[in-house]
């Protein structure tokens, strides 16, 4: 056993010691994500799109080209100039590609915006970020109307699939009326490309600015994760938004840089329907949140028993994915999950990197995933544990995860963003020690072991102390999430006077289950013969639905604030 170990610590340092980043100093995402593959393979299908009421539509590569140059032209003639903030408020639909491609020529910086923001959430970036045009899906016209009034730069909403007197412009309209021949503006990899605000748990939403590079900077993560992305029947599919991070970095646009097909749906997600597009589409990769692979598990246990799939990666990140998700993936779908560990501002920079075998039988290896493990710093990327002082923490000592701005061999990591928009203060913050050799705070809590891997301890401000002792609620939602009763769960303190904090559960049941004082009493004593007697949940209190961000995670934040304001209360 010891001796396998080492043979994969040195697979994994070889890796990294041959690994070197080669970035050019012109780039531009929409060359390297749709005009070179135009070119190269015009046929190749780059986008199949399957709509809420069924419909299905594809898009090649070469049609993908000719229709980013019509929107290009179409952004040119709305006198949208090279920097200008344009806003994307798109679903997982083929005219998304088309719009990011379109910002990408032009120079300009794409701001993807979620379709589930309402209208304070999208008054406030659009303001913020002082955008000169949105393009807009029909569905959420009314709420970008209704925000544009605060928001004095935004000149043109553009509405895709829009009635007659919605929006400024009708996108499928418009772009008829412009040629397909577009001349890209040359752009450097350092140059401004993505405006995206952070989900804003914590305080007011900041946008992090990302440069064309940033992808360059994403793509080991992105390979290792998808266990040695490409292959050559790769069909991509993820239900993360194409809005955030997790769905443009680590899907979209990772997925057309490589010349391959990804799948768009739609629909709200639902684990029953997640499975039928992943059988009937053969996806073989795919990044699913730990909540969508907690729901999927507990909505159909033995999928390979109804479902046709041809699944051979799983990457999943966003939250800690805990040994109940991660043995159902390797029991049920014959694949074992690459949990993955990134921000908005330097994504894709931890994680694992499995056995694959490709379409035609190739092997590749990686390096083994532990269960519960957040995994390794992925080649390129230069990961330590630091202190409150910025000083590396020793192997098994808690700390804060960061990414430090060189490699191992001393040359600039490309993943990083440009710093937070008209926040200087913030970004400062951020880094600890010499500006161009210093440390990024992640603001998460974890410890390494002396292999190298993470183990994530949680947000660290969702760290607490209860009777003296340190809780992760990552550990505890882990182990109640095992009981067949509990759908999902989430750990705060609760305020207390005797013990400074109580450690309170908020408990989603499964379908068809009941809350009651005995099964409280049962959830307890679950968690008690697992863990530790302190961090056994000492209240639950069933809900139907956890606070969540669009990206999926857990606002912890949420119902901290609520047990607070009762505890003030009482």
């Amino acid at each position: 056993m010891k001796g396998q170990r080492m043979a994969a610590a040195d697979r994994y340092d070889a890796i990294h010691r041959d690994f070197r980043w080669h970035v050019p100093a012109r780039f531009n995402l929409a060359e390297a994500c749709c005009a070179r593959w135009a070119r190269d393979t015009p046929e190749a299908i780059a986008i199949r799109c399957e709509q809420d009421n069924g419909a299905r539509l594809r898009i090649s590569y070469g049609q993908l080209q000719r229709q980013a140059g019509r929107a290009a032209n179409l952004l040119r003639a709305l006198g949208v100039q090279r920097g200008d903030r344009v806003a994307i408020v798109l679903p997982q639909r083929i005219d998304t590609a088309v719009a990011h491609m379109a910002v990408y020529g032009v120079g300009a910086v794409a701001m993807p915006l979620s379709m589930l923001f309402g209208v304070d959430a999208l008054q406030y970036r659009l303001r913020d970020s002082a955008a000169v045009c949105a393009i807009v899906d029909a569905t959420a016209l009314g709420a970008v109307v209704a925000a544009r009034a605060d928001c004095p730069a935004l000149a043109h909403v553009v509405g895709v699939g829009a009635a007659d007197g919605q929006g400024d412009v009708e996108w499928s309209e418009a772009l008829r009326g412009q040629g397909e021949q577009f001349d890209p503006v040359d752009t450097a990899a350092d140059d401004p490309a993505v405006l995206i605000y952070t989900s804003g748990t914590t305080g007011p939403p900041k946008g992090a600015l990302m440069p064309h590079r940033a992808l360059i900077g994403n793509l080991p993560g992105f390979v290792c994760s998808q266990n040695w992305y490409p292959q050559d029947d790769a069909v991509f599919w993820s239900p993360a938004d194409w809005a955030w991070t997790g769905g443009l970095m680590d899907a979209l646009l990772p997925t057309l840089y490589f010349g391959r097909e990804i799948v768009g749906y739609t629909g709200r997600f639902d684990p029953v329907k997640a499975f039928e597009l992943i059988e009937r589409y053969g996806v073989t990769h795919t990044f699913l949140f730990p909540t969508a692979l907690k729901a999927m598990m507990k909505a159909v246990p033995a999928p390979r028993e109804r479902y046709a799939l041809k699944l051979r990666a799983i990457m999943s990140a966003g939250e800690a994915v805990g040994d109940a998700v991660f043995a159902y993936c390797e029991r049920a779908l014959g694949v074992t999950v690459n949990e993955m560990f990134g921000q908005t501002e330097m994504n894709y920079v931890v994680g694992n990197c499995g056995r694959s075998l490709d379409g035609r039988g190739r092997s590749a290896a990686g390096w083994p995933a532990r269960a519960g493990s957040m995994g390794r710093p992925y080649p390129g990327h230069r990961i330590a544990v630091i202190d409150e002082q910025g000083r590396e923490c020793a192997p098994g000592t808690p700390g804060d995860v960061a990414v430090h701005r060189r490699d191992r061999h001393g040359d600039p990591d490309p993943v990083f963003f440009l710093g937070y928009w008209r926040n200087d203060e913030a970004t400062r913050a951020k880094f600890t020690g010499d500006p161009d050799d210093s440390w990024c705070r992640t603001g998460d809590t974890a410890v390494m072991d002396d292999d190298g891997y993470l183990w994530y301890q949680g947000r660290s401000d969702d760290m607490f102390k209860a009777a003296g002792y340190r809780i992760g609620p990552s550990e505890v939602e882990n182990c109640l999430v095992k009981h067949p009763a509990v759908a999902n769960a989430a750990v705060v303190p609760k305020p207390d006077a005797e013990r400074g904090a109580l450690v309170k559960a908020f408990v989603v049941l499964a379908e068809g289950v009941r809350g009651s004082a005995e099964l409280v009493a049962e959830l307890q004593a679950h968690v008690r013969g697992k863990l530790a007697p302190y961090e056994y949940p000492k209240e639950i209190e069933f809900i139907n639905a956890l606070p969540m961000t669009t990206t999926g995670k857990v606002q912890r934040a949420v119902l901290r604030k609520l047990e607070a304001q009762r505890a003030e209360r009482e």
